[in-house]
């Protein structure tokens, strides 16, 4: 599922994969307005299926992180308000989330976008972070 959303640099908010062109890609913000608009080349375009956290083992896929919070918030939206919560407030929550995570390389900003993405999703009724074994299949 994670493979179909994606982040563009300089655009608010996630975006869900529709149809791709010969030079462009057709996508849907997610959120409740459902907005299609057009990604051109120029334009710097991430799946979150290709991002991953730092931790001080190995990376950890968004996926699971995402999972790991929906687990934490049992499937609702954050109880925690990124925007007004201090430093200290959102690594606290990084840390019962992923324990592990590398705290040199994963930063603020970085907690506060995994908040929004995941608040993003599940408001929006996507809450399938991993794929399971029957999909894969």
């Amino acid at each position: 599922m994670l493979k179909t959303i994606l982040a563009i640099s300089g655009k608010p908010g996630l975006y869900k994969l529709i149809s791709q062109a010969k030079n462009m890609l057709i996508v849907e913000t997610v959120s409740a307005d459902k907005k299609r608009v057009p990604v051109y080349a120029s334009d710097k375009v991430i799946s979150l299926g290709d991002i991953a956290m730092y931790t001080d083992a190995e990376e950890v896929a968004l996926g699971e992180v995402l999972e790991s919070v929906k687990k934490k918030e049992n499937g609702n939206v954050t109880s925690l308000d990124y925007k007004k919560a201090s430093a200290e407030e959102l690594h606290a929550f990084m840390a019962e989330v992923l324990p592990n995570y590398d705290r040199d390389r994963v930063h603020t900003s970085d907690i506060k976008k995994l908040i929004h993405w995941y608040n993003l999703l599940v408001s929006n009724g996507e809450t399938d972070f991993v794929e399971t074994e029957k999909a894969a299949e």
